[in-house]
């Protein structure tokens, strides 16, 4: 089962994410913080990170950043929750790779998309 770690200091996001993500046959875990993000990513990394910018004790931006330098060979994709869209708010993302910047409000449709595609791609990778 693919495990999804979401990092959002709002509960009710996890929760909605969570169902709908859970309903697919994701296994999800929620985390309030990109300091916790980081944590359980260091013990067991998961297959995709969800991430929203704007959080207390480290931001999405600088969990992605501290993610980056300590796992320069991540395998896992990372999704970005954003309300910025102006591409200055992205510059700081160039030269991380597999990282996936989603809109707010975020479509769950699409997230559930970008996910399929990105297992099914990696599944065809691995064959």
């Amino acid at each position: 089962m693919k495990r999804i770690l979401i990092a959002d200091d709002q509960r009710h996001v996890i929760r909605v994410m969570a169902q709908a993500l859970e309903r697919q046959g994701y296994r999800v875990e929620g985390v309030p913080n990109g300091a916790v993000a980081l944590e359980r990513i260091l013990e067991d990394p998961p297959d995709v990170l969800i991430t929203d910018i704007e959080m207390p004790r480290m931001t999405g931006e600088e969990l992605c950043r501290k993610i980056q330098e300590t796992l320069p060979a991540r395998q896992f994709l990372i999704f970005v929750v954003t309300s910025r869209t102006e591409l200055e708010h992205r510059e700081w993302s160039r030269g991380i790779d597999k990282l996936v910047f989603l809109e707010k409000p975020v479509s769950m449709r699409r997230v559930i998309a970008e996910l399929d595609s990105y297992f099914e791609l990696n599944e065809r990778k691995a064959c």
